[in-house]
Parts: structure tokens; sequence; C-alpha cells
């Protein structure tokens, strides 16, 4: 149940036997009518805005308006003081009933409250990670890795069909490149002395790995050839050993992927072709010539007849080409190609989580699957920013066995991968990130990971002594749903209890908006109501959590205290992590 529904719906059906009493005017949009948590406590627990957007239809100023909506929400049980404030914001306070009316709903729906129907019946393709095939995965690739993951289950939790997919970049000249520095560690195992990497050819210790296996398969089969013949048979031997690698890796992070779709098979297969074909014959490609790149000396620009693709019709700042000067593919029709591919898989709705370096890529994107879909699919762009490694506040030291970067698995081995899932949740994905390896191994509220399992295993522990307490109460979640809850009164308690009532309207908020990071700030503000109230405890025996001379009191904190455990198990799913029971 969803609570800010429910006080909406309240307040939406006083406006209503209004309008029936001939009080207000009938035309008025009640859709527009919501309420939100007030930011000052002081003022209540929820506000509307129901006089702000319905005074200029109901002809009244939102005073006016406010009052009238005022005097009749006071009749009502439910609230226990309501108010007028500011430009016409109403301020609600519930009762406490309201609130605690709420645990036994959680405790009867364990990790699934706060699942909810938003996207039920609909299908959503997330695209993510996508990292080219030549290498492991760095550092910076574990931010879009969690983010799209996290995505995947926020979306899944809010009722929609979610397929996860990796697109492999394996026709590009990188991978030649990726093959050539194969050839070469190849050649080095085969006892060639190898002094120095040639310039343009990746120079990482982990090709030696792939070197060995291709020896161990051929032995000394491509030594001599000419590149011509071996380089297709090494591009497909490299890229399979890299994928290999990558998917230990995301497997390290806890990352599952559905699909993984190959570049080289939707140009093999003729789709660039097609996908131009199909935009011919919408009218939407023409040959012509493209002003040179803003800041482009004039002397260095080569004007040239393109294959171009009208992208500003769509709302882009210039047309595209689609072919370069030799007649390849561009990159970019080969991913208009494939984002047909997936809409002609059954996604309408399309979501690419990416690094910050493609934000000038969205538009003409955007514009792409527009035009191919026909206005009938979305894309919806993620971007990721950059991520800071540093050790005690100081850059953290490359790889050396990657050779210019640190790698993910590196990093996971350190401090564990769900130390980077969470971290990596705690900014907005489009603000760069400090990674620190040492303090997120800092067992402190400081570290926000550590914070909210901490809140978790101090749940577990106040469940486990109280069955030592008291023996014969019954403490499993059905019969602690079955209690009588209206002894809690404290204003820490509810504190606690209004929050875990926002949980379904923080899951519907983060997938509207695909920010997956709310949850994380969501579950770090509650861990901290939580301790905040145990910590009162220590200095007051009343306010423990276990009271030895009062086993109803008992009873009602630890039905609050498993409702809490209850939520941050639900919202650690969702970043994709086992709460703790214990801290070791």
């Amino acid at each position: 149940m969803n609570y800010f529904k429910v006080v909406s719906e309240i307040v939406c059906s006083e406006i209503r036997n209004l309008i029936e009493e001939g009080k207000l005017v009938s035309d008025l949009n009640l859709g527009q009518v919501g309420v939100e948590t007030t930011k000052d406590p002081v003022h209540g627990d929820l506000a509307s805005n129901a006089a702000m957007v319905l005074a200029k239809p109901a002809k009244k100023s939102p005073k006016e308006l406010g009052e009238i909506i005022v005097d009749r929400l006071l009749k009502r049980s439910e609230f226990e003081f309501v108010s007028l404030a500011g430009p016409g914001f109403i301020n609600l306070k519930m009762v406490p009933k309201f609130w605690t009316r709420l645990l036994p709903r959680v405790l009867e729906s364990g990790l699934k409250y706060g699942d909810c129907d938003l996207g039920r019946g609909k299908t959503v393709n997330v695209e993510y990670v996508s990292a080219n095939p030549t290498g492991p995965m760095h550092i910076g690739h574990a931010r879009g890795a969690v983010i799209g993951d996290a995505l995947g289950n926020l979306l899944s939790k809010a009722g929609y069909d979610v397929s996860r997919e990796y697109y492999i970049n394996d026709a590009g000249v990188q991978i030649d490149v990726l093959a050539r520095s194969v050839h070469l560690r190849y050649r080095q195992a085969l006892g060639e002395k190898i002094d120095k990497i040639p310039d343009g050819l990746y120079p990482g210790e982990y090709l030696k790995q792939t070197a060995k296996d291709l020896v161990e398969r051929d032995g000394n089969k491509w030594c001599k050839l000419k590149e011509e013949i071996w380089l297709p048979e090494l591009r497909n031997f490299a890229i399979e050993s890299m994928m290999s690698l990558i998917r230990d890796d995301l497997t390290a992070l806890g990352v599952v992927h559905d699909v993984f779709t190959s570049e080289s098979t939707l140009v093999f297969n003729g789709s660039n072709s097609e996908v131009v074909n199909e935009l011919k014959s919408l009218d939407l490609v023409y040959i012509g010539t493209l002003k040179p790149p803003k800041g482009k000396i004039l002397e260095d620009w080569e004007k040239r007849p393109q294959l171009l693709f009208r992208s500003t019709k769509f709302g882009d700042d210039v047309d595209r080409p689609l072919q370069k000067a030799d007649g390849d593919w561009t990159y970019f029709a080969s991913d208009i190609a494939y984002h047909l591919n997936k809409f002609e898989r059954g996604f309408n709705s399309m979501i690419n989580v990416w690094g910050a370096d493609h934000k000038g890529y969205v538009k003409r994107m955007k514009a792409a699957v527009k035009a191919i879909t026909r206005d009938k699919g979305t894309l919806n762009v993620q971007l990721c920013n950059l991520v800071n490694l540093l050790e005690d506040g100081r850059p953290a030291k490359m790889s050396k066995r990657a050779g210019s970067f640190v790698t993910l698995r590196e990093v996971v081995d350190e401090v564990g991968k769900d130390a980077v899932r969470f971290i990596m949740l705690t900014r907005n994905s489009d603000a760069p990130l400090d990674f620190d390896l040492r303090k997120v191994l800092e067992q402190s509220k400081d570290n926000p990971l550590f914070y909210v399992q901490y809140a978790h295993a101090r749940v577990c522990s106040v469940i486990r002594n109280a069955r030592v307490s008291f023996p014969s109460l019954l403490l499993d979640d059905s019969s602690l749903a079955k209690a009588d809850m209206n002894g809690l009164s404290d204003p820490g308690e509810l504190k606690m209890i209004r929050e875990l009532a926002s949980w379904p309207e923080v899951v519907e908020r983060a997938a509207m908006s695909k920010e997956p990071h709310k949850i994380a700030f969501y579950l770090s503000d509650l861990a901290a109501s939580f301790h905040a109230f145990w910590n009162r405890g220590n200095s007051e025996e009343s306010l423990r959590f276990i009271v030895l001379d009062n086993p109803q009191q008992t009873i009602e904190r630890v039905a609050l205290a498993r409702a809490v455990g209850i939520v941050i198990g639900s919202g650690l799913a969702v970043i994709g992590i086992e709460p703790l029971e214990e801290m070791r």
C-alpha cells in the first residue's frame, strides 16, 4: 500500500464532497492533487498541493480554497491537525494509529512490501556495461554495471518485465588491434623476444594468458602466416577470450545479463543495409555535406558528400553520417540497426546506461530510435560520470596487469562486491564519484554500507535477544502482525514508521525517474533513524527494544524492528546486496 496515495485520496474524496455540495465548481482536475513529505516535521507529516493546483480553475485564491479544504479535513479522524501554510500548501499531521496500522502490512508482505504495478504489462530492455571486448573491465565500468543492474532490479520491483542486455562491440578496428596484440604475445609465448610493445597495440599483461591459451590450442600454427590469414581467426579467439574475462568480472560483481548481442553478427547479417533502406523509404536519408565541427581549422576540413540521416528532423543539432569515406558503415549506422533489432524483438521501451563521454551521442540516438520505430519506440539514456579511485585520499596506483588502469576485479577482490555496489549508488549517476579503497572498509557511520548493514544486524540481534528474554512469546512475522501496535507513540518510533510508509512511494518514484541511487539514499536515512532510536535506548531504559518488565511493549518494538529489517532487506535486494544478520 502506498500511503502517499492513501492520503491523497482522502484529500480528493473530501474535495469531491465539496463539489457535490455545490461549494466548489465541478470541473476540477483532481489528477493533479498529490501529497509529499514535509521538509520540516514541525509542520506535520505530509503536505498537499491541492489548494495550489486547483485555485485557478476553482476561481479562488489558494488561501481561500485552502481554508475551505482545511475546514473539511479537520473533521476526519485520520488527522491530528491540519493547517494552511505559506502560498497555499496544506500541512497534515496524521494520528499515530494511522501510521502504526502499517506495520502488520509490512510484516505480512515481507520483501514484497514496496512492490508496485507501475510497469504491469510493460516490457523494458536495459542495456548496460557493453564494454569493448579488448580487455578486463576497469573500475569505471563498475559504475555503469551496478547502475544498470540495480535499475533492472528496481524496474522489476515496480512491475516491469525486464530484459538485461550486453552489446558486444566486436565489429570495429579496435578488434583488429586486439587480434594483432594477441598475435604479438602469441609469438612471445612461443619464445620470440619482444623488447617493447609497439605503439598502437594493447600492452596489458592480461593478453599473455590469452596467448598461452592460443599456443595450447594451436601450437605454432599462426606464427609464420601472413596477417590476412591469421587475423580473422585471432579476432574470434581474442573476442571469446575477452568476453570470458568480462563475464568473470561481472560475476564477481554479482551482475547478470539475460542477452548478449554481437555487433559483428548484425553487420554480417546485413542489418546496416536493411536499416538504411528502411530510412530511405521514409525519406530520412540523403547525400549531403556537413559543416566543419566547431573549433575545426577550416584548412584541415575536407568537404565531401556523405550519406546523411535527417536527425535534425527529430530534435538533433545536425544531420549525421551513416557511411565513412571508404564506404564502411559508421558506428552510428550500426547502432541504429541494433536498436531496430531491439524494437523488433518486442522492446518499445529501451534504456541504455552509458559513460558520460557519450553525452554528445544521446540526441542522435534518440532521434534515430524515434525515426526507425516510427515514433513507437522510446530510448532513455542514463549517463554515468567518472569514478575517482583513491587510497587514503590519494589516487590509487595503476594496475600492472592491465597496463594503464585499475581493473574492476582488483577492486572487488580488495573490498568485496557489496561495497562496490553500494558505494557506486551513493551519488547521482551524472555526478563524479570518489571511491576510496580504505574508507569503504571502515566500520563507522561514515561508511554508508556498514551503517545500513549494521542496522539490519541490530534488528536480527533484537529478535534473537527477545526470544531469549521472552521464550514463551511468538515472535515470527505472522504472530507479530497480529499484535496491538497502538503503544508505539514515541516521536522516534513514529519517525521510523513514517519512513517505512514512504518505501512504496520511493520505489515508484525511483523507477519512474530511472534513479536507483534513490534507494541507497533512502536506506541510509532509514538506518540513521533506527540507530538514533537505538542510541536513545542506551541512556533511557524505557526506550529499549526489549523491556524486560513489559512484554507487550517488547512485542511492539520487536515488530517495529522487524519491519525495519524487512524494508532494509528489500532495498538491499534492489541494489543487489545480501543483508547481514551479524557483523564480524
